[in-house]
C-alpha cells in the first residue's frame, strides 16, 4: 500500500495525513473484497525495514495502527472478516500487542473473508524463521538434513494453511516486491498502478481484477496444455 507520504506532500500536507487518509482506503478496499468475494486478503501495512523511517513517524504509525484496531475490529467482525496479524509482533509496545491479540480475538469467528496484516513482516524474515523451525525440529529428533523440503519449510511460514495469493497489487508507481512474500508469490501474478494508496478504491480494486483476469496462469505448463485442462 504505497504512497501516502507522496500523496500528503503533493497537498503540501504532513506525511501523517498521508497515513491517515490511507487507512480510509483500506476500509473501503477491505469492504469492496468482502463484496467481491475474496477469500483471503493480505495487507503489508508495516514493513521489518519500515522501523529506519523518522522516529515521528514511526510513532505516528504506532498510534494510527492501535487506534484503527480500537475503532474497525467489531466493524470487520460485523462484516464476516477475520483478522489475523503475521509478522514479529515482539517489536511492538505491550499495549499493542494486547489490542492485536483482543482484534485477533474479537473476529475469531468469522469466516467470510480472511484479513492479514502483516506488520513488523519481512519476506526474508519470514523464510529464515520457518528454515530454523525445521532445523530445530529435526535436530530433537535427530532426523537428517535430507527432510528440510519445500513443504516442511512451507508448512512453517506464517501463511502455513493458506492458498498462495493470485495477484499481488502494488500502488503508487513502484514496480518492485519489497521483501513481501517472498516465498509465497512464487507464481502470483503482479500487477503495479500509478494511483496512489488514499487513492485507491474501488474502480482501481477493479481494474486490477479484470487485468487478473485477462492472464493465463501456466504454472510452467504450456498454453496448449492448460487450454487442453480447462477442455476436459
Amino acid at each position: 500500500m504505497d504512497g501516502n507520504g507522496r500523496w500528503a506532500r503533493a497537498r503540501r500536507l504532513p506525511r501523517t495525513a498521508g497515513h491517515k487518509r490511507g487507512v480510509d482506503a483500506t476500509r473501503k478496499v477491505v469492504r469492496a473484497c468482502v463484496e467481491r468475494g475474496v477469500e483471503v486478503l493480505t495487507l503489508f501495512a508495516f514493513s521489518s525495514e519500515n522501523w529506519q523511517r523518522p522516529k515521528v513517524e514511526v510513532n505516528t504509525l504506532m498510534e494510527l495502527f492501535l487506534s484503527t484496531l480500537r475503532r474497525e475490529a467489531d466493524e470487520l467482525a460485523e462484516h464476516g472478516v477475520r483478522l489475523r496479524f503475521i509478522g514479529d509482533r515482539l517489536a511492538f509496545s505491550p499495549k499493542l500487542q494486547r489490542q492485536i491479540e483482543l482484534a485477533e480475538a474479537t473476529t475469531s469467528e468469522r469466516c467470510d473473508m480472511l484479513l492479514n496484516i502483516a506488520a513488523n513482516y519481512g519476506g526474508r524474515w519470514d523464510i529464515t524463521q520457518a528454515v530454523r523451525a525445521v532445523i530445530e525440529e529435526l535436530n530433537s529428533a535427530n532426523v537428517g538434513s535430507e527432510q528440510i523440503t519445500m513443504e516442511s519449510i512451507a508448512s512453517r511460514l506464517v501463511t502455513a494453511g493458506m492458498p498462495e495469493p493470485d495477484l499481488f497489487i502494488r500502488t503508487g508507481g513502484e514496480h518492485r516486491i519489497s521483501n513481501f512474500l517472498l516465498w509465497q508469490l512464487a507464481y502470483t501474478e503482479l500487477y503495479f498502478t500509478d494511483v496512489l494508496w488514499p487513492d485507491f478504491d474501488e474502480a482501481a480494486l477493479d481494474a486490477a481484477l479484470v487485468s487478473y483476469a485477462g492472464r493465463q496462469r501456466r504454472y510452467g505448463k504450456t498454453s496448449e496444455q492448460v487450454k487442453s485442462a480447462h477442455r476436459a
